[in-house]
């Protein structure tokens, strides 16, 4: 009877949790069959939304297919080589999710862009343009490649070498090795984490639009603020809402059987760094590269208008208002936002049944929607439901939520799909109900992706534009809204502080944590017959480390 309770008290967080999820979607709906159905027909089919549909759908395949192609090979080097400085790169790769996309964009036109800083140096009139399909391309994947990096980092690090070692030892290459034994286990960690870049793709603004590149949240965004008839751009955002169906459609064919975990439980073994001798100095020479163009540039850039604002005697410091409104709404909806996602990862993966999938879809509904349409539907929401709410830090942190719930669900999900069955039947068959199993048990185990799912909605919402410029509270301003104010307004130098701010702010509590963590739960090199043990709970620090 303990366990029936406990498992309907999930069930009905979970349904909760989608529900709030899918208050965007209904009214996206609502104003649709407001627009009528024969007129939304009408804006699906044109040639304009046909065309949106296409750049959109190839942004999204491309950043996905670049980010994971980036990801793999740097989880690798970072977690089973002797690469010098290991555990620095481990660090400076993940960083880049601290910058916004639009400062990135920004950056980046700035530095590479027709007359930017290169330009300059190597004094010629103009370089090739980066604005359209290629520039968002670049931006998009060299800021949200972190996304992928961190699950798999994260699952790399607790696969069972156990089994890379028979395959070996019965004869296998070391490329046959990962296509059959590694591949098959880290896969649910890789598509989880193309899900996360394929949907935040999906419903970014930012770069698009400081690439001048049209996609559905462009579009949208251009409807909302341009014409008092919002009905057409609901159509184009019931659109994405389908597109983002499809993917989730397609991520749930690709997961299949992902009932994957170490066979030894807590006492598998740490495997040997490989070696990498001379290709060490092709590796560094890649990931400078990597970290130069998604790091090292957009900090150059700010630091240029930070240097020229100053000299020109312009305010470029932002005040400390703007920095403790950014991280108090940044830590209350991580952990608001983490605690939602525990029963719905919990519901999927204990009652893999039609209602979990349809309660797992609905709370990823609102990241693939922009922020704008998210803060506008609360908007309506809370003017006419509880107007009490309305334009209340509560309603802010609530868009964070909705945005951004997916991430946490995704990384405690991969999380629960690593711990060993037995160990939580065990508990069970020893007397303790779900409750006690849970919190004694399973919790510990999940502390990874906890960890990532927390850190990963604080820096989201740190960057996050749209829904705060709508939703926030009057005189509430953040580093975000700074940031984008002053650069739409042309005062560069004014926005660098800010931006510095923002990066700071969002990186360097994540790096002192991320170091921390890897002189914690790093293990010396295993020499022949010597092989040392991992706690059940040690896990990527990218993942575990992030809200300590």
């Amino acid at each position: 009877m303990a366990r029936s309770r406990d498992d309907l008290t999930v069930r009905a967080a979970a349904l909760v949790v989608g529900a709030a999820a899918a208050l965007p979607l209904g009214y996206l709906i609502w104003r649709t069959h407001d627009y009528g159905w024969g007129a939304a027909i009408d804006v699906a089919t044109s040639s304009r939304s046909l065309s949106l549909l296409w750049s959109t759908l190839i942004l999204a395949v491309a950043v996905t297919a670049t980010t994971v192609a980036i990801a793999l090979p740097v989880a690798w080097l970072t977690v089973r080589t002797d690469l010098p400085g290991r555990r620095i790169w481990a660090v400076l790769t993940v960083l880049p999710l601290a910058v916004p996309t639009y400062v990135g964009s920004w950056a980046i036109i700035g530095a590479l862009g027709p007359r930017g800083m290169l330009a300059n140096i190597l004094s010629v009139d103009s370089i090739p343009s980066l604005y359209g399909f290629w520039g968002a391309w670049a931006a998009l994947s060299l800021f949200s490649y972190p996304y992928v990096l961190l699950t798999v980092r994260a699952a790399w690090s607790r696969l069972d070498p156990s089994l890379e070692e028979a395959s070996r030892t019965l004869g296998r290459s070391p490329r046959a090795t990962f296509v059959h034994i590694v591949w098959p286990q880290l896969r649910p960690a890789v598509v989880g984490g193309s899900l996360l870049v394929a949907l935040y793709t999906l419903s970014d603004f930012g770069a698009v639009a400081m690439m001048r590149y049209d996609t559905f949240t462009r579009a949208i965004y251009v409807q909302y603020r341009g014409a008092l008839d919002r009905g057409a751009a609901a159509v184009l955002g019931l659109m994405l809402v389908v597109l983002t169906i499809v993917v989730l459609s397609g991520e749930q064919r690709l997961r299949r059987r992902e009932s994957l975990h170490r066979l030894h439980g807590s006492g598998a073994r740490t495997p040997r760094r490989v070696e990498l001798g001379r290709a060490r100095w092709v590796a560094l020479a890649g990931l400078g590269t990597l970290v130069t163009l998604s790091l090292a540039v957009p900090l150059g850039v700010i630091g240029y208008w930070l240097v020229r604002g100053l000299r020109a005697n312009e305010p470029v410091w932002p005040s400390w208002n703007l920095m403790t409104n950014s991280l108090s709404v940044s830590l209350a909806a991580a952990a608001i936002t983490t605690a939602a996602a525990i029963p719905v990862a919990v519901f999927a993966r204990r009652s893999p049944g039609r209602l979990a999938r349809i309660v797992e879809r609905l709370s990823w509904s609102g990241y693939a929607l922009p922020g704008i349409v998210v803060a506008l539907a609360l908007v309506y929401f809370g003017a006419r439901v509880v107007p009490w709410a309305y334009q209340t830090t509560a309603m802010l942190v609530f868009a964070y939520a909705v945005l951004f719930l997916p991430q946490a669900v995704g990384a405690i999900r991969a999380s629960l799909l690593q711990v060993t069955p037995s160990v939580e039947e065990a508990s069970l068959l020893l007397g303790a109900d779900r409750r006690t199993t849970f919190r004694r048990v399973l919790l510990p185990l999940l502390r990874p992706g906890l960890g990532a799912g927390a850190g990963l909605v604080f820096l989201t919402t740190m960057k996050e534009l749209p829904a705060t410029l709508l939703l926030s509270p009057t005189g509430f301003s953040t580093l975000a809204t700074r940031v984008w104010n002053a650069t739409s307004e042309g005062f560069l130098g004014r926005s660098a502080g800010p931006a510095l701010a923002l990066v700071m702010l969002s990186s360097v509590p994540m790096a002192v944590l991320l170091a921390r963590n890897e002189l914690r739960t790093s293990h010396p090199v295993a020499p022949d017959g010597d092989h040392s043990t991992a706690k059940a709970g040690d896990a990527d620090p990218s993942q575990l480390s992030l809200t300590r």
